[in-house]
């Protein structure tokens, strides 16, 4: 099932009609219905409508088509970002200028 498909479902599930759901989650008539048609994919602020607009649809499901349930634990590490993607240190950083010069740094 796309995206588009379930957004049409969730449509149905609530006996709207395609207008008065654009005008309910505050979104313009033509950009659902382009939506709908599969012409355009819809954009992240037309996905936080809906998920705003209608709490029991889960997030996970309206973008990806599978449902994710449960708890994610943080590592407060990558909130602080300590941790770093390779253990490699830098060796030398170059910044160019647009008259062609440079000019390097060594940590």
């Amino acid at each position: 099932m796309l995206i588009h498909d379930r957004v049409k479902l969730i449509i149905k599930a609530n006996n709207e009609s395609s207008s008065s759901f654009a005008d309910k989650i505050g979104i313009k008539r033509s950009n659902l219905s382009h939506v709908l048609s599969g012409r355009n994919k819809p954009s992240l602020d037309f996905l936080s409508k809906i998920i705003s607009f209608y709490p029991s649809v889960n997030a996970s499901w309206l973008i990806t088509g599978v449902t994710r349930d449960g708890d994610f634990e943080e590592d407060s590490r990558i909130i602080a970002g300590e941790v770093s993607m390779s253990k490699k240190e830098i060796e030398q950083v170059i910044v160019t200028y647009t008259d062609g010069t440079f000019k390097t740094y060594n940590p």
